[in-house]
């Protein structure tokens, strides 16, 4: 018998804040052992729902209460739930075309470092034999990383989703996730635009046009960027529709991928992402990979002993993040001077 079949899973198996279950799954049943085995490809959360026949997806998937057949497949009901979560984060996540990097930290205190470079400390210079080389300082912020808490509660009591198929539960803890994902949106937006509390808001341009976007303003945006790369565009619905608008996106070589795929690409190269609930006025240009930093504590966290224990009603699921500035200078914003 595989090892997999043999586990106990309790609630100790989760760590405090009420997650990392596959982590401690996989120290107990390593993926490496199923090379070669029809098991190859699952992780070994994965080999638990197929131990307990428990099918979270498809016309076929189980009802809510198969998770309750035994104590050990109840204790998997907070992971199934947190990566529901989490996959609806992902499918609505845009912040890899804005996130230079993402770091994981245990606990909520986070100071972040930074480097204030001139002209001349990013020119890699001639020196010369005996000269000084040319130093560039880095050093931590002054203020600490602020942190949000994001989440929901659910409010439905097991008696009432039991016989509930598993694949629409699942869509309903997915939209949780978008909802997440969209306000880490917001939260990177006013990071970009207000800093991160160190004094570094991003500069600011207006438009030539008396308030009206043209596409030269997306040009000066471009302009003002370098040494960076503007890699993307953040906006909201008003100004998405005027860019979209142009002629130079009706062209059918600028707007070829927008008009084929939907995929909104501008005419100057950079990815547009449309942020529906951004405050109308302004547009953000900015360098991908220098821009900001995610700061990430833990994963997607729920009220294990309650989900384990069937207490469905108000159980939360959590997840805290928050947004640091890396270069300053690889952001900018555009904005409608008369709004």
């Amino acid at each position: 018998m595989a090892i997999y079949e043999n586990l106990t899973i309790e609630k100790g198996m989760y760590k405090p804040g009420g997650y990392g279950l596959t982590e401690t799954l996989e120290k107990l049943d390593p993926s490496e052992n199923y090379k070669g085995t029809s098991l190859e490809g699952l992780d070994a959360f994965q080999r638990q729902l197929k131990r307990f026949d428990i099918k979270v997806s498809g016309p076929g998937s189980d009802s809510v209460e198969k998770f309750f057949q035994t104590s050990s497949a109840a204790a998997l009901f907070p992971e199934y739930i947190g990566r529901a979560v989490h996959q609806g984060m992902t499918q609505r996540d845009v912040l890899g075309d804005i996130v230079a990097a993402r770091t994981h930290i245990e606990g909520m205190d986070y100071r972040s470092i930074a480097s204030v470079p001139n002209d001349s400390d990013l020119e890699a210079q001639i020196v010369n034999e005996g000269a000084v080389i040319p130093e560039t300082s880095i050093t931590t912020q002054s203020n600490l990383i602020s942190l949000k808490k994001r989440g929901r509660m659910l409010l439905g009591s097991y008696e009432a989703i039991r016989f509930q198929r598993l694949d629409i539960f699942t869509i309903m803890l997915k939209q949780i996730g978008a909802y997440i994902a969209k306000m880490n949106l917001l939260d990177a937006i006013n990071v970009i635009v207000n800093g991160d509390g160190n004094s570094n808001a991003a500069a600011t341009y207006t438009v030539d046009e008396n308030g009206t976007l043209s596409y030269s303003d997306l040009v000066k945006l471009w302009s003002v960027l370098p040494p960076y790369r503007l890699t993307t565009l953040i906006a909201p619905t008003a100004q998405v529709k005027t860019m979209l608008n142009m002629t130079e996106m009706k062209d059918s070589f600028a707007g070829h991928d927008f008009h084929a795929t939907g995929e909104m690409i501008t005419p100057l190269g950079a990815k547009l992402i449309h942020a529906p609930s951004m405050t109308a006025g302004s547009i953000i240009g900015l360098d991908k990979d220098y821009a900001l930093e995610m700061v990430i504590a833990g994963d997607v966290c729920t009220e294990y002993d309650k989900l384990i224990d069937r207490q469905l009603e108000r159980a939360t699921v959590t997840y805290i993040s928050g947004f640091a500035k890396i270069f300053n200078d690889a952001s900018a914003v555009l904005s409608l001077s008369t709004q």
